[in-house]
């Protein structure tokens, strides 16, 4: 794995994960070139953008110089989150002959317990993501206080969140992984999302958490 040395600390870097998936996989929801310049571009540049403020972070650790700290701080949440998120979005994803809402299980159970049914979950998740305001993230998480399903908005990638949530599936409302293909019809690309859902891997995080 790359690494760089500072100060007598060997620090991993993190780097992008391959898609699980082609590129065009997606379609005919999401384009080729939108995923490619999605995964390629945008996610690299918060990975990047990640070890680059981990760096500067154990620069000033060894110099004993925490004066950037506050700004670096911001970056760190915003980069990390966003690398984090894109993670999620892609695993999140698959061809749409791969893409099977559950008839039973202990998500589905879940899902009923906390909204009544998976098409009232997935009705507000679609509502949250479609509010966004301006770029951010719908996402469903598993609240560990309370041991339920709740769904939570994220402004950028790190704003308006609940400490101690799992996220379990997001939708990414950041303009660049629809506008190619929807432009400014943001409501039809997040009623697209739910053809090519990953509900295998949904459960497989559900699981992991419960």
């Amino acid at each position: 794995m790359p690494w760089f040395y500072l100060g007598g600390l060997d620090l991993e870097e993190y780097t992008l994960p391959e898609l699980p998936y082609a590129y065009d996989a997606l379609e005919p929801h999401i384009d080729e070139q939108t995923v490619r310049l999605h995964h390629d571009r945008h996610h690299q540049g918060y990975v990047n953008g990640l070890n680059a403020t981990l760096k500067r972070l154990a620069e000033g650790r060894t110099a004993g110089d925490f004066s950037a700290v506050k700004a670096l701080m911001k970056d760190l949440a915003f980069h990390g989150s966003g690398a984090a998120l894109h993670n999620l979005y892609w695993e999140g994803l698959c061809p749409t002959s791969e893409s099977r809402e559950p008839k039973s299980g202990a998500f589905l159970n879940q899902a009923k317990r906390d909204f009544g049914s998976l098409e009232a979950l997935k009705a507000e998740l679609s509502a949250a993501t479609k509010a966004v305001e301006g770029s951010g993230w719908g996402v469903l998480t598993w609240e560990l206080l309370g041991n339920r399903l709740l769904v939570l908005q994220a402004e950028n990638h790190q704003k308006l969140t609940i400490w101690g949530v799992r996220p379990l599936f997001v939708i990414d409302a950041w303009e660049h992984a629809y506008y190619l293909k929807y432009q400014n019809r943001r409501a039809e690309y997040v009623d697209n999302i739910w053809n090519i859902a990953n509900w295998a891997e949904i459960e497989r995080k559900f699981k992991a958490v419960e």
